[in-house]
């Protein structure tokens, strides 16, 4: 790749969408287009390779070709929808791997802190737990080279200590009260990562399910999640998607089998080409046909998400709590490229079980697209249900005749507001800086033995973070250059207290004690324990209004 670079207001658009696809690729496809469409498509391939002849030889200045073809391709899939993408080769094996549910790599959870790679933890099962690896350890040297204070960033540490399962790293670590560094030699190992991070009783009855994506392992981990907890005496269910952006699709139709009856519809999908076309129906017993089940969305909840909510909507299987999910009913194929990277490419649209697409309009105009968010919080959706208009066009019909509508997103049977009271600008910068992070790590440190005999359970119950630590933590954040708001702490006061307990449960024990500590100020997750009896009576009900408010 040649040093010399042009920014982008240098290179127009006719010219930046030089060579902006491989031909190799959309060639192929032509053999199966009419002529027509083959003629247009040929004319246009060799508009562009004339076009990138004429810039190679007689622009003015030199030009990068694969930098200008990766912006003209990210620019040419902008135009199409909002979320076909294009994934440079650099980038794809690490996009993979969220997905496929493991890595090659050494096993550590880390963070950036002061320039420097902290591990956060050495997961469980890998490499560097089994070598001794622990929690405030920071990495100095890898292979003989220095990164620390050099600017490294996490594509960096990825590149560093990610590598092919066999090959070895050598680690060299600083850890507190040891004056000289510690050699490791690493043997990297697949590294398995969860998206089922927590799943426990919240009482005698009710089961949690915390689902962050869905992954190629993310069945298997509903599956062992629901099982464990059945054992435990679950008799009703929630299934968190909050935040959830989705993912592979086949993971949340699975999943859905567990809940749905035999040949209850899932989920369709309708593309131009037929094979892209089909629908997806339940067809075996499930592990969870009969108990409650309440599924909990918002904002943050797209795709596959949305897959799974809309199924259990629609069939009337259970109740949707929370606010409207993102809006994504679009359907990506990822497509290798001879070059490693990859295509993200729209194929199909997806439509719940009552007809409804659930994508959110959209055009060429890729900002507004992405302002949504910000829109609905402007508007006030986020805190009313009273400001969702919905279009009657768009009015489809529940299993039992409830009345839901398309048009952009699962709006919950039961609205919950969106509580933003304990929240403070001054929290968020402790946190962003990773002030919070250093300081917990530095506490249990000196403090670990504290927690050697206590349970999750008696943690969770009775201990608490003191007035004491809180104003340490803020120490932290002077050095960190966040300055002390004396207001803003006094407002968010108790909402710190309980954050720095979650996520010190979380080293101390599991992600388990992170989210059952945080759930204590989750609004939705807190509603949803009060409405099992509606879930109950949505599932055997013959007809029900569609939306219950607070």
């Amino acid at each position: 790749m040649s040093e010399t670079k042009n920014t982008k207001a240098q290179i127009k658009l006719p010219i930046l969408l030089a060579l902006s696809i491989s031909a190799g690729i959309w060639i192929g496809a032509t053999f199966a287009e009419p002529k027509g469409n083959q003629n247009d498509l040929r004319a246009a391939l060799y508009k562009l390779q004339e076009i990138m002849t004429y810039i190679n030889r007689d622009y003015v200045d030199s030009v990068n070709t694969n930098e200008l073809v990766e912006y003209g391709i990210n620019k040419m899939l902008e135009h199409l929808d909002p979320h076909s993408s294009y994934i440079p080769a650099a980038d794809a094996t690490l996009a993979q791997s969220q997905l496929e549910g493991e890595y090659d790599g050494i096993g550590v959870e880390f963070g950036i802190i002061r320039d420097t790679i902290y591990v956060v933890a050495p997961l469980q099962g890998g490499p560097s737990e089994a070598l001794g690896i622990q929690s405030g350890d920071q990495i100095i040297k890898v292979d003989g080279k220095n990164v620390a204070g050099i600017g490294i960033t996490n594509r960096d540490v990825f590149d560093h200590l990610r590598g092919p399962r066999g090959s070895k790293v050598m680690v060299d670590i600083k850890r507190k009260n040891n004056p000289t560094l510690i050699s490791y030699e690493i043997t990297r190992d697949k590294i398995p990562q969860y998206s089922i991070p927590a799943a426990y009783m919240v009482n005698d009855e009710i089961g949690y399910v915390k689902v962050t994506r869905f992954a190629a392992t993310t069945y298997d981990e509903f599956k062992k999640a629901v099982s464990d907890l059945k054992i435990k005496g679950m008799k009703k269910l929630i299934i968190d998607l909050q935040g959830n952006p989705g993912g592979y699709m086949g993971a949340a139709i699975n999943m859905a089998d567990e809940l749905l009856g035999d040949r209850d519809l899932i989920v369709s999908q309708e593309g131009k080409v037929s094979q892209y076309s089909q629908k997806a129906f339940a067809f075996k017993p499930g592990m969870f046909e009969e108990g409650s089940v309440i599924v909990l969305i918002n904002e943050g909840s797209a795709s596959a998400s949305e897959i799974l909510a809309g199924a259990v909507q629609d069939n009337d299987r259970g109740l949707i709590v929370g606010r409207r999910s993102f809006g994504k009913g679009l359907v990506q194929m990822p497509i290798d490229l001879s070059d490693g990277a990859e295509l993200r490419l729209t194929i199909a649209r997806y439509f719940t079980p009552s007809g409804r697409s659930i994508q959110k309009p959209y055009n060429s105009n890729y900002e507004a697209y992405e302002r949504d968010w910000i829109n609905r919080f402007e508007h006030g959706e986020f805190f009313s249900a009273d400001s969702i208009k919905f279009n009657d066009s768009l009015k489809y019909q529940t299993k039992k005749g409830r009345t839901v509508y398309g048009g952009g997103g699962i709006m919950p049977d039961y609205f919950v507001p969106l509580d933003t009271s304990m929240n403070s600008a001054y929290v968020t910068r402790l946190f962003n800086s990773d002030s919070s992070r250093e300081y917990i790590l530095d506490y249990l440190n000196k403090n670990k033995d504290n927690f050697k005999n206590m349970t999750l359970d008696q943690y969770y119950t009775t201990y608490k973070v003191s007035d004491a630590m809180l104003m340490e933590l803020t120490e932290y954040g002077k050095k960190n250059k966040v300055a002390f708001d004396a207001k803003d702490f006094n407002k968010s006061k108790e909402y710190l207290r309980l954050l720095v307990k979650a996520h010190m449960g979380r080293q101390i024990y599991d992600d388990n004690a992170f989210y059952k500590v945080v759930n204590d100020i989750n609004e939705v997750y807190l509603q949803a324990l009060n409405l099992f009896d509606e879930a109950d009576r949505i599932a055997m009900a013959t007809v029900l209004n569609s939306t219950i408010e607070e």
